[in-house]
């Protein structure tokens, strides 16, 4: 574009920005809609195209919600960046029913040995440890290595299952908030190299746009908080060639006078290098080019050979831990994920695990505050979960980096046991808030706890007698999972018809939720998606569009038949199980033990789970008694009470009314 071309586009856009402040907000937008390029509109606007935008609008886009990616690149990530799944991603895939071609191409690391060298001794492997303990109780014991381009492919080729694709070579340039509050935001994009402006309408904003993110630099007080280390390290990808013998073990590799390298195995017969470059050129970073950090790496490696066939791709940091002060903006409209609100070093593979994470915290709650059905306290708690988590990341990767850089492999192995939980997923945990409600210590005496990931257990699937992984049989939906555990069905059947009286009557929130959800659905349904034809979605929508109930029994099958079950169960047979298999599960335990700890001859659990797999409650009952079925009901009331509110047709949103109708029958 000419440089007069460009002064006189400039000019324009200035003029319109000032006839837009000049108006009030409904006219502004109508002043918006009138202009030769109507704005785009949406329901959410995601801001960046790596796994932390890609994760939130692909569950957004699953379950119906309108939204738009907007990326300043012009392709996905071709090569290098990040490339490690730990146990809890990996599960949450599975959840998305997207992990199969991810465990096809990944390389599974179990251990993880330690080498080291002096002045006065030579380069020798100190020792070994497996990766994932038995302490820890995940269905996948290892950390998955694969290339970030692969899952982002994953990821977009499921968007276009769905009609979403992402806008490229687009740059967030601003957003702003009508004076009214309830209007749509106003978010201002530039595209392509002539810089056309593009104008995004939408409900809310997120922004997954990585660690210089322009959307959180948009978002009053939210600045990044931490500090830089001083030392700078090398990356490396590439096929070696080399007699070094843990090639294909995680290993970290000490020299005491030239640092430390991080070995990865890669697919594609890789292999990362992370170098740390101490002692090398001060003045000036950029000397630390590619083949400096290749001969650095033969260096620390001596007396074995390090050659490669070939180097896909070399990358150079420097190591800052820093977390956003807000991960939201006052109005509850702009959100931060992923790289924009939390940086950290690479080396313990948990960047874009936690980014990921970020998006699942976020996409079900957003489903619901669209829907018009969350209260401000739902999305309140995305920050308050989220953020602690990126703190808890950023102090245990100080002490891990300076270990790796240190080279003590006593220190690491026990730092790196002492947060194992942690570094899985599995010990990522949540405090009490809205959606998590703590118990009675008495009665959360098992492994499933408020604000804690629902342990894995095997159960049987009553109707098809195939033994199932309890918390991934019911695929992720954007519901809750209430389930129900007793010992014997026969004997607490009082229990239960009572329960499904009291939560089907027209007085319940639960019954009163369902209504709503299910003319919301019915208005802006689910985006279906081929492979539905083998997943069958409806099996678990059968009851109600925001619950899925199931039960759980230690009874033989040839003592029960689903007929004898209220019409709610009957209704929700796909989710009816046996508690029968403890041969099958990670600690040879009943499920009913595993989650409980313990239960009664005659008493009765509700576990609820929320959508992203969390324990948010923990009710127990005796069924004897005879209003017990009643107080359940009252109770799962309020805990959904808590954060869930049954819209007025007049506040629903844009394409997503929702109001009265037939509750739970």
């Amino acid at each position: 574009m000419a440089p007069a071309a460009v002064l006189e586009k400039a000019e324009e856009d200035q003029l319109n920005d000032d006839r837009l402040r000049s108006t009030e907000c409904v006219d502004r937008l109508t002043l918006l809609r009138s202009m030769p390029e109507a704005p785009l509109e949406c329901q959410v606007c995601v801001v960046g195209a790596g796994p932390a935008g890609l994760m939130l609008a692909c569950n957004l886009g699953r379950w119906g919600i309108n939204v738009e990616v907007v990326d300043d690149r012009a392709d996905q990530t071709p090569v290098g960046r990040a490339d490690g799944l730990q146990p809890k991603t990996i599960e949450t895939f599975r959840q998305m029913r997207l992990a199969d071609p991810l465990l096809q191409r990944g390389v599974r690391v179990y251990d993880i040995s330690f080498w080291r060298s002096t002045a006065d001794e030579p380069l020798r492997r100190l020792g070994r440890e497996i990766h994932y303990p038995p302490i820890i109780d995940v269905l996948d014991p290892y950390l998955l290595l694969v290339h970030q381009g692969v899952i982002e492919s994953l990821f977009i080729e499921d968007l276009k299952k769905r009609g979403i694709k992402v806008r490229r070579n687009t740059a967030f340039d601003s957003y702003s908030v009508c004076d009214n509050k309830a209007g749509p935001l106003q978010i201002n994009c530039r595209a392509n190299v002539t810089q056309d402006r593009k104008t995004v309408l939408a409900q809310y904003l997120v922004g997954c746009d990585g660690a210089h993110s322009r959307v959180r630099k948009s978002i009053p007080d939210a600045k990044p908080v931490g500090m830089s280390q001083p030392s700078v390290w090398g990356v490396l990808d590439g096929e070696l060639e080399t007699n070094f013998p843990d090639i294909w073990s995680k290993s970290l590799v000490y020299s005491q006078e030239l640092g430390s390298i991080l070995i990865i195995p890669r697919e594609r017969n890789m292999t990362r290098f992370y170098i740390e470059l101490k002692g090398g050129p001060k003045a000036d970073k950029t000397q630390f080019g590619q083949e400096f950090v290749m001969q650095r790496a033969r260096e620390i490696m001596a007396p074995f050979e390090v050659g490669w066939k070939y180097i896909e791709w070399f990358g150079r940091y420097q190591i800052g831990q820093r977390v956003a002060s807000r991960f939201c903006d006052n109005h509850l409209r702009a959100f931060l994920a992923g790289d924009a609100s939390h940086t950290h070093s690479p080396k313990a593979a948990q960047g874009m695990n936690t980014s990921m994470h970020d998006a699942w915290n976020l996409c079900w709650k957003l489903n619901l505050a669209v829907r018009g059905l969350a209260k401000e306290s739902l999305l309140q708690s995305y920050e308050e979960e989220r953020r602690k988590i990126a703190l808890d990341l950023v102090n245990f990767d100080y002490e891990h980096a300076n270990q790796i850089a240190g080279g003590d492999s006593a220190a690491l192995a026990e730092n790196f046991k002492t947060n194992v939980r942690f570094i899985s997923g599995i010990g990522v945990e949540y405090g009490e808030n809205a959606i998590n409600m703590m118990e009675p210590q008495s009665w959360v005496m098992g492994e499933a706890k408020p604000g804690c990931l629902l342990p894995p257990a095997k159960v049987t699937r009553y109707l098809d007698s195939n033994p199932v992984d309890v918390q991934l049989d019911i695929p992720m939906l954007g519901q809750f999972r209430i389930y129900l555990l007793m010992w014997d069905v026969h004997q607490s059947h009082i229990f239960l018809d009572t329960f499904c009286q009291a939560i089907a009557s027209k007085d319940s929130l639960v019954s009163q939720l369902s209504a709503a959800a299910s003319i919301s659905y019915a208005k802006q349904p689910r985006t279906p998606a081929p492979e539905d034809i083998y997943l069958r979605p409806e099996r678990y929508t059968a009851v109600s569009h925001l619950f899925t109930f199931a039960l759980i029994t230690t009874m033989p099958k040839d003592e029960i038949e689903i007929t004898d079950l209220p019409a709610l169960f009957q209704d929700s047979r796909w989710t009816f199980y046996l508690d029968d298999v403890p041969q099958l599960d990670t600690r040879a335990s009943l499920c009913t033990n595993k989650w409980l700890g313990s239960l009664g001859p005659g008493e009765v659990a509700i576990v609820n789970v929320r959508p992203d797999g969390y324990v948010g409650s923990i009710g127990r009952w005796d069924s004897s008694i005879d209003d017990a079925g009643e107080d359940a009901a009252r109770w799962l009331d309020s805990y959904y009470d808590r954060f869930l509110q049954v819209p007025a047709p007049s506040a629903s949103p844009s394409g997503t009314g929702v109001g009265g109708g037939g509750g739970l029958s």
